[in-house]
Parts: C-alpha cells; structure tokens; sequence
C-alpha cells in the first residue's frame, strides 16, 4: 500500500475518531435531537444546478470497482484470517482474483456478515462469514475486483469528472435498507433515535417475505430490528409499511419526498415496471413510504419503465429532482449474467451531457451497498443504527464538477461522506431544510463542485450498449435485489 493508504487505515480503525476526522468529512449520526423536533432550516439555495439525477447502482463495494484507478484509495491485495493448529486466527494477506463484472458470486451482506469481515475495524474477516444458505464459510470469495476493462464508462467518468474513494454506506446491510437511506438517510423507526437508549431501533436487514419490500407485502411479513447495543432480533419489526412504524403518526417517517413536495419541488422516481405481490415489487423504496404508496404520487412520480427518463429528456420534462432504478440485468448485481450496468449508466449520462439540461445539471451515481465483497477501510466510529457501513463507489458528473490534477481533469475526493452527504447537498441544492437523520450529521458532498466556475462542456462517455439497446430491451420482470 502507498504511504496515504496506510496513514488512513491508521485513521480508520481509531475508535475515538469521528466518521470524517481524517479527511475533513462529518461525523456519525450522533447527538441529534428526535425527529419530531428537528426544525427544518434553510439551506444556501444558491447554485446553478436545477437538476439532480441520482443513480442506484447494486452491491459492490468501492475496492471492488475501483481497486486501481490512479490517485485514489484501491489495493489488489486483502488480508483474511487463518486458522492456526492452536485454534487461534492470524492475519495473512491474500492477493485479490481479477474477475468479470459478469460475476456469479452472490456473497451474503447482511448486517451479521458485516460484523464480522469488519471484525473491530480489522477489515479481515471477510473470508470467515457463514453463507445463510449452507453454513460453509465464503473463503476467497469476497476477495476479488472487477477487470478495470469490464467498466471503461465508469473509470472514463472518474478520469474526467468525480470520484469519491471515501463514501461509505448508512448502514452495514443489504439494499432494502441502503435504498430506505437514499431516500430517507436512517431507518430509526422510534422517536428517540439520537441519543440513543434502550428503546432505539432501526430497520436491518429484509423483510421477512420476499415477494415485495413495502406496503405491498404479503399479510404476516415483518421486519427485522437493531437496538442501540447493536443486537439484531430478526422478524420481530412492525410491517414494512410505514405508517405501521411507532411514534411516528399516520404517515410514517419523513423523507425527501416530504421536504421536495413542501417546497412544490417537482420529483420523479424512475423504476423498473411495477407488479404488485410479484418479484418484480421488491425494487421501489417509496413502496415504504404509505402516502405515496396509496396516495396520487404513485400514479404521477413513480414512473416506470425507468426508461421513461429518456422521453422527459427529449421533451424538457426532466423533474428538478430524480431517482433512477435500474432494471436488475443493468444494475452490476452479481449473478445478473450481464456487464451491460456501466453502458446503462453511460446511457442517461449522455442523454443529460446532449440535453438542454446539461448546464444545470448535477448527476450522481452509486452503488447501494456492499454485496459481500472485500473493502480494505473500517467505517469509524460505529454509530448505534448498524452503521456506518462500508465504503462504496460514487461518481460525479456535472459542468461544475472541480477541475482536479488527473491528465483529462477528473477529481478525487478524499473527504469522508455517507449517504447522507448526498441527501444533504440535494437540500441544499433546493433549499428544503433538513430531514434530522444522518443529513444533519454527514458532510455534503459540494466541496466536489466549484458553482463558480464556467460550466464545462460535455464529451460523450464510450460504451458498448448505447441507448437504443436499453430503449428495446425487454424488462427482466426480475427483482433489482433480494438481499
């Protein structure tokens, strides 16, 4: 490792170090008040972004894409743990495979699986999770990262726009929490959230049925739960729909949504075709969210096919702000048998960067969460909602992106952020107030632009599959995610 990468891992796993204490990024959700009392402030308003896409790309952690992309935090070597004859563990590095994005691995990431490769900040323990389906260990599994020729578009948008090689998930989890994050940016279902006491929980995991991750559940489902001592009680959570949530009224808890219609913001939710009690409803994280669920929003700004962005574009009806689901075979997800996800990402950003939307436009890419796979930085300090997680990929595009020192101006960011970095710069950006979850704790992610500067012209980013592929392929029918 490179004297940096060795001095952050240094950093990282000091546990009296707040999230973001090395690189100048925010703290850990911590000592905020409840929820219902968070005053909603204004934010600055004054940008010339109009725009913000983000775009939810699935399981993989930032190591995993990005392990060599020059000037950021990447290792093509892990260390796992093992087995002596004294039944005692000792640490030992191991070379990480080159493999296709086309993986076939579907590694567990569930919070249990977390806590153990985090192993107390040790980051080795990934080999000696227990896969749920057969009890055997994932050995030398999670240890591998993606051929940097299988996803040119992303490393051509790193070497020309933004990178972050320190973004780190809310929650050490799977995708039904991750999305409840980028949506929300905590899970707290509890009034007393922060300072945490014994009465403090969170969503974790997946619901206990797999037909559907929301209000459109089987009868019976329920969720899981973490406490504030980090104990998990699985299927003991109240029905993934949000007005089943305590303390928090007929409605559930607040997300952007709120914030967005408060200030008549118009917003729209790009995702794959929607059928209720089948597969295919496991990917909406509004499905949660019980006034949008069975409210008029569902028929007006949860629009689906996801490629319905691609007609808003042509005909000047983008939406101030966006979410972007891709169809599960676009997603990166392990065992998709596809390597179609980084063209599909190119695809929407150079609809944008050909649009008239280009100039007040910021979009945002990625990846959920961690998909079981090796990451050599530890989240620090954890906080009492399972979190923070492990670091994924984000990228940046946008003409106001920071011109940064890489030879075609690509910018890395060291600063530590999470999901609710991104929340919070999209509050800014439209001057919503804040929800009170990890928005209010993380450093937003606009120390990655300079709004001063002139707009920079856009150059189309090269792929394999353009968008006319994406516009005539049959939607897969299939979940984006199960875990």
């Amino acid at each position: 490792m490179t004297s940096r990468e060795l001095s952050f891992l240094s950093c990282a796993v000091a546990a009296s170090v707040a999230l973001g204490g090395c690189s100048g990024g925010g703290s850990a959700a911590s000592n905020l008040p409840p929820p219902s009392s968070v005053h909603h402030r204004s934010g600055s308003g004054s940008t010339p972004i109009e725009h913000v896409v983000l775009m939810i790309q699935e399981n993989r952690t930032y190591n995993n894409l990005f392990a060599t992309f020059p000037g950021a935090l990447g290792t093509t070597t892990g260390e796992e743990l093992v087995k002596q004859k004294n039944g005692k563990y000792k640490k030992k590095s191991i070379p990480l495979a080159k493999v296709d994005l086309e993986s076939h691995n579907i590694l567990d990431h569930r919070y249990a699986a977390y806590v153990t490769a985090y192993h107390n900040g040790a980051m080795d323990g990934f080999n000696i999770i227990k896969r749920t389906t057969n009890n055997k260990f994932e050995g030398k599994a999670p240890y591998q990262y993606v051929n940097p020729s299988q996803i040119q578009p992303y490393l051509t948008i790193a070497s020309q726009w933004g990178l972050a090689d320190e973004m780190f998930q809310t929650q050490g989890g799977g995708s039904f929490i991750a999305h409840q994050d980028l949506i929300r940016g905590g899970s707290c279902i509890t009034s007393v959230c922060n300072p945490p006491s014994a009465n403090t929980e969170s969503l974790v995991d997946d619901p206990t049925t797999s037909a559907a991750w929301g209000c459109d559940s089987p009868p019976g489902t329920k969720t899981s739960l973490i406490n504030s001592y980090g104990q998990v009680s699985n299927g003991t959570g109240p029905f993934p729909c949000s007005n089943q949530f305590p303390d928090y009224g007929s409605n559930g808890y607040e997300t952007l949504r709120d914030l967005l219609d408060a200030k008549s913001v118009p917003w729209k939710y790009y995702t794959p075709q929607f059928k209720s009690g089948t597969w295919s409803a496991l990917w909406d994280a509004f499905d949660v969210i019980y006034p949008v669920r069975y409210g008029s929003e569902w028929s007006t700004n949860i629009v689906s096919p996801e490629t319905t962005i691609f007609g808003d574009l042509t005909s000047g009806t983008l939406p101030a702000m966006s979410w972007v689901i891709p169809d599960s075979v676009n997603s990166d997800h392990p065992g998709s048998s596809s390597d179609t996800g980084p063209s599909w990402v190119a695809s929407v950003v150079n609809a944008i960067g050909q649009s008239q939307y280009w100039n007040s436009t910021a979009v945002i890419v990625v990846w959920d969460d961690w998909g079981g796979f090796y990451d050599p930085v530890a989240p620090s300090p954890l906080d009492q909602q399972g979190g923070p997680g492990f670091r994924v990929g984000m990228l940046v595009i946008s003409p106001y992106v920071k011109i940064g020192a890489g030879s075609q101006g690509g910018y890395v960011s060291n600063t530590v952020y999470g999901f609710g970095s991104i929340l919070r710069f999209i509050e800014d950006t439209f001057n919503l107030g804040r929800l009170g979850t990890t928005d209010s704790s993380s450093t937003s992610m606009a120390d990655m632009f300079d709004l001063n500067q002139s707009p920079r012209p856009f150059s189309t980013i090269p792929s394999t599959y353009k968008k006319a592929f994406f516009l005539h392929q049959n939607p897969s029918g299939l979940p984006v995610d199960t875990q």
